[in-house]
């Protein structure tokens, strides 16, 4: 498996290596003695997710408080879906910048998205399938939705018609909100931590 690090510290695409034959194939998504050695990170899943969404479906932009905190290992494992990592954490370098990958089943790459890094999607086929696996379980009330069509952040979902958003995602506040809320955690003590 091939891993880079993003234009934003902490995030890292995974591609792994596909095995095809007439059968179909085969690919490692993760093996985390090899992730943690080339990003520095340790991950340990604690929970794993699944949503199905119909095509221009938009779900995010997400993420958890600080603490308990929560990092996800994210991969679409059925359609595709243009997906976006932003990050959340005030006085980063890179703070309120969104990053994009395309996620589908030809290429089987996956994304990490760090505590304090904000995630979300658009899916670009009918029934797609994305699976988090995530480093902490979930807790009531730790949950930050940020407005994934805050002209703030500008973030470039591509769509060509309204997409469709839970009510939820669809009100949820502006980036200047939740920060002046104060539900963002400050870069500083990710870095103190050693999780850039």
């Amino acid at each position: 498996m091939r891993i880079a690090e993003l234009e934003i510290p902490g995030v890292f695409v995974v591609t792994p290596d596909l095995i095809r034959d007439e059968r179909g194939s085969f690919h490692e998504a993760l093996r985390t003695e090899e992730f943690t050695r080339e990003t520095g990170r340790s991950f340990t899943p604690a929970q794993i997710n699944y949503s199905v969404s119909r095509r221009n479906t938009l779900r995010g932009v997400h993420s958890v408080t600080s603490p308990p905190g929560q990092a996800k290992f994210v991969t679409c494992v059925r359609g595709a879906l243009r997906d976006f990592v932003v990050d959340l954490r005030v006085g980063s370098p890179t703070f309120g910048l969104s990053v994009s990958n395309l996620l589908d089943t030809e290429t089987c790459r996956s994304v990490y998205v760090p505590e304090g890094v904000g995630h979300g999607f658009l899916s670009l086929t009918d029934d797609s399938c994305v699976s988090y696996v995530l480093s902490t379980a979930h807790v009531p009330g730790t949950q930050i939705d940020i407005d994934p069509l805050d002209p703030d952040l500008a973030i470039p979902w591509g769509f060509a018609e309204p997409p469709l958003m839970s009510e939820k995602d669809a009100g949820a506040p502006s980036l200047a909100a939740t920060e002046a809320a104060g539900l963002l955690t400050p870069f500083r003590e990710f870095e103190k931590a050693g999780r850039p």
